[in-house]
């Protein structure tokens, strides 16, 4: 481990040190990628009992609907990131390359709601791993309900404080072994990520097909429908669109699979191929899992408290399989190995994400700093201390939530950004060109994501939607400092010269600036339909 910190801190350089210094190597393939976004999948784990709990009979066509919708949207991620095949970082760094002449604040704000999307991960998917462990291998002993409280911060969210207890040491443990793995760099990364996603999506399709072949299907535990007491009024709707709201976070997530672009070694065949391959793979796991649970559970038993928390889903989902301890035993193993999983996807892509943020512009310059091994290490450290905060914090759900607002933000101005692509730059080479009705579909998709956000938000904290808010806009004091502070209101090279596009005619007009009004005013009316009694 000495070895590894001495490695990140003395051999590291940032790509405007020299014209020698290094950068992110060229090594990989579409398959890499797809072998990093595997982690998705295992997102259903973070939030299925929330949702199960919250939804009741509507959970499977939630998930349903969920992974669908993204993979529609997954198609215009894969023309935009074609379009910038030397940077890094995912959708957000290349639709900021669309709104930046119109804004270079609401650029800086999607990158940024991207990241506030993606590096949670880290803290909820070490937290669950720890939980599994504790309540599978340790689960009446008095270190699992031992903790101190640091600080109260119920004045934010009733219930919500600052705690340190074993779960955090034992997270904290499993953020550090990822945390090594990925500063070998990436490529040496998807080769033990491709061993750990063999292992690791093993349970996920044990779990969503030996319970439908040994018990079958019950009609009456997967026929849709609301909690006891709900209708098909503004309440039911408020209830449905949370569900939808909160399901975003993981099913979206696939598009993690094009933040590895300026690393490949085609990236014009090898970007898009990426993101679909991983689209498909989560369009089976998203679907599947979430139905034979429910088939097993019922609405009734989605109401378990183990379930509801996270922590239960483990020996939820052993107990689908039934077998035994022993077989209960191996299931939660490879269930942990999956939330690893995730992590170390979310840990490489986030981090890439706010690297060619660096890069770029739009945040500090310590965030671009690479390893001899080609990891961006500078912005793993950034991910890292991030989430030992993270941590901390004894209210899971209400950090997804917050993370998921900003997923949306993020989600909405890349879904436009590929219209405002196509108006702005019509003749650059697209390797994908997705059909025009594909792309006007994506458009609507966009604003029914903001309605989710705006309808759906609530059910999961009053304050949900304006701390989201509130934390997007932390993007512009920080791009303002890095920019117009230290750059002096220039974008560093290679960046000023994409900014400076030579017979750039801005052909979109105002219609990015009327999407904005537009999304904003949907926010408002739909956060004032929302009912819901929490």
């Amino acid at each position: 481990m000495s070895e590894l910190l001495k490695e990140s801190v003395l051999e590291e350089t940032s790509p405007e040190d020299d014209g020698n210094s290094r950068g992110l190597k060229k090594e990989m393939t579409w398959k890499d990628a797809f072998w990093f976004a595997t982690g998705v999948p295992a997102l259903v784990l973070f939030s299925i009992g929330a949702i199960a709990a919250t939804v009741g009979g509507l959970s499977w066509l939630v998930w349903t609907l969920s992974i669908s919708i993204g993979f529609i949207q997954s198609f215009v991620y894969a023309e935009i990131a074609g379009l910038y095949p030397k940077k890094s970082g995912g959708a957000s760094v290349y639709g900021a390359m669309a709104w930046v002449k119109y804004s270079k604040f609401l650029s800086a704000m999607s990158i940024w709601s991207n990241w506030i999307a993606w590096t949670p991960v880290l803290a909820l998917g070490t937290k669950l791993a720890s939980g599994f462990v504790l309540t599978t291998f340790f689960p009446n002993a008095a270190i699992t309900t031992w903790g101190i409280t640091l600080l109260n911060l119920s004045f934010i969210r009733p219930d919500l404080t600052v705690r340190f207890d074993f779960s955090f040491v034992l997270a904290l443990a499993f953020l550090a072994a990822v945390f090594f793995i990925q500063n070998l760099g990436a490529v040496n990364a998807a080769r033990i990520q491709r061993i750990l996603a063999v292992v690791a999506l093993l349970p996920l399709l044990i779990v969503g097909i030996v319970p439908l072949i040994t018990n079958g299907i019950n009609v009456e535990n997967i026929t849709p429908s609301l909690p006891t007491g709900v209708s098909w009024d503004a309440a039911g709707w408020t209830l449905l669109f949370g569900g939808l709201f909160l399901a975003a976070w993981s099913t979206y997530a696939f598009e993690t699979a094009i933040c590895y672009t300026s690393e490949f070694k085609n990236p014009k065949k090898d970007t898009y191929k990426a993101i679909i391959f991983s689209g498909l793979l989560c369009l089976l796991v998203f679907t599947l899992v979430p139905f034979s649970f429910q088939n097993f559970f019922g609405p009734d038993g989605l109401l378990d408290p183990g379930i509801e928390s996270g922590m239960g889903v483990g020996s939820a989902m052993a107990m689908m399989v039934g077998g035994g301890l022993l077989i209960e035993t191996i299931l939660v193993l490879l269930l942990i190995l999956s939330t690893v999983l995730s992590i170390m996807t979310s840990m490489g892509g986030s981090s890439r994400t706010i690297y060619q943020g660096s890069v770029d512009g739009w945040f500090p310059k310590f965030i671009s700093r690479v390893n001899r091994n080609g990891a961006p290490t500078g912005a793993m450290w950034t991910n890292l201390g991030f989430n030992v905060i993270l941590l901390s914090l004894s209210d899971y759900t209400f950090i997804l939530a917050i993370s998921n607002v900003n997923y949306i933000i993020f989600n909405f101005f890349n879904l436009n950004a590929g219209w405002i692509h196509r108006m702005d730059r019509p003749n650059w080479a697209r390797p994908l060109k997705i059909p025009t009705w594909l792309l006007s579909i994506n458009v609507v998709l966009a604003f029914v994501n903001i309605a989710f956000l705006g309808l759906g938000a609530l059910v999961w904290g009053t304050g949900t939607l304006i701390s989201g808010l509130l934390v997007a806009l932390i993007a512009i004091p920080l791009f303002g400092y890095r920019h117009f502070f230290r750059d002096k209101g220039k974008f560093p090279e290679p960046m000023q010269n994409d900014y400076e596009e030579e017979g750039f005619v801005k052909k979109a007009g105002i219609l990015p600036y009327i999407a904005v009004a537009a999304a904003i005013v949907l926010i408002i009316i739909t956060s004032q339909l929302s009912v819901y009694s929490l």
